[in-house]
C-alpha cells in the first residue's frame, strides 16, 4: 500500500505542476502545431504520393510523426524534470523515504504518461483538419498506443535523467539524444528510403515502432508500414520492461 500512494504522490505532484504552468502546455503544442502546418504544409508541395513509398498526402503521412513528436518531447522534458529535483533537493527526500527504488521511477514514468497524454490528445483532434476520417474505435487505438509509447519514452528519460546532474546538461540531451531520436523514427519520411546505415539506427529506436503503430492506427494503409502492428507494441513494451529495470537499478546506486 506504501509503494501505491509514493506511485500515487509522485504522479499527482507531477500533474499538478504541470496545470500551473500554462507556458508549458502552450510551448509544447506550438512545436508540433509549426512542423505540422508551416513545415509540413511547405513540404507536401514538394512531395507527392508515390506508389509504394508514400500513397497518401505528405500532411496525412507525417501526423503519426507529430503525434510522436509531441509525446516524445512532452515525456523528455516530464522525466528530465529529475534533474531539477537533484538541484533543488528533492530527489533527496524521495530517495530517503521507505519505499523502494522501482516504485519511484514507476511513478515517475507514470506522471511523465499523463502529462504526454493530455497533449496528444489535443493534437489527435486536428485529425479532420487534414482530411482524415477516423471512427470511435481508430481513436481508441490511437490512445491506446500514445499511453504505451508515452509510458516507454518516459522511462527512457529517467534513464537519461540518472547520468546529469545539472540543468545545463539540457541543450546535450536535446541535440544529441531527442532530436536524432524525431528524424530516425520516420515520423518525416518513409524508413524504406534510408540508406541501410540509417535503416539500422531506425530499428533501434523505440519512437520507430510508436509512430509505426499509430500510422497502423491513423493511415490504415498496408503499403505505408514499417512492420507489423503485434511487433510495434511488443517492442514497446519490452523497451518499457527494459528502461523501467535499467532506472530502477541506477537509482539503486545512489543509496
Amino acid at each position: 500500500m506504501i509503494e501505491v500512494n509514493a506511485i500515487y504522490v509522485i504522479v499527482a505532484r507531477e500533474f499538478k505542476k504541470f496545470m500551473r504552468e500554462k507556458n508549458r502546455l502552450i510551448s509544447t503544442l506550438i512545436r508540433p502545431l509549426i512542423w505540422l502546418f508551416l513545415v509540413g504544409g511547405g513540404m507536401s508541395r514538394l512531395i507527392s504520393p508515390q506508389p509504394g513509398i508514400m500513397t497518401v498526402p505528405y500532411l496525412q503521412f507525417i501526423f503519426p510523426g507529430i503525434l510522436g513528436m509531441t509525446i516524445l518531447f512532452s515525456a523528455i522534458f516530464s522525466s528530465i524534470s529529475i534533474i531539477w529535483d537533484k538541484e533543488f533537493g528533492f530527489m533527496k527526500e524521495i530517495l530517503v523515504a521507505p519505499v523502494s527504488r522501482l516504485s519511484i521511477v514507476i511513478g515517475k514514468a507514470l506522471s511523465g504518461t499523463v502529462v504526454s497524454m493530455i497533449q496528444a490528445a489535443i493534437i489527435l483532434i486536428l485529425f479532420p483538419l487534414l482530411g482524415l476520417n477516423l471512427g470511435l474505435i481508430p481513436v481508441i487505438q490511437t490512445l491506446f498506443v500514445c499511453i504505451i509509447l508515452s509510458f516507454c519514452i518516459s522511462a527512457f528519460g529517467i534513464v537519461i535523467a540518472t547520468f546529469y546532474e545539472s540543468f545545463e546538461s539540457f541543450s546535450v540531451i536535446m541535440n544529441f539524444i531527442v532530436m536524432p531520436m524525431f528524424f530516425l523514427s520516420g515520423a518525416m519520411y518513409p524508413v524504406k528510403v534510408l540508406p541501410l546505415i540509417l535503416k539500422i539506427a531506425t530499428k533501434i529506436n523505440p519512437l520507430t515502432y510508436g509512430i509505426d503503430a499509430l500510422k497502423h492506427t491513423i493511415l490504415q494503409r498496408a503499403d505505408i508500414y514499417d512492420f507489423s502492428f503485434p511487433i510495434d507494441i511488443s517492442v514497446m513494451l519490452l523497451s518499457s520492461i527494459l528502461f523501467i529495470i535499467i532506472a530502477g537499478l541506477l537509482f539503486e546506486r545512489k543509496k
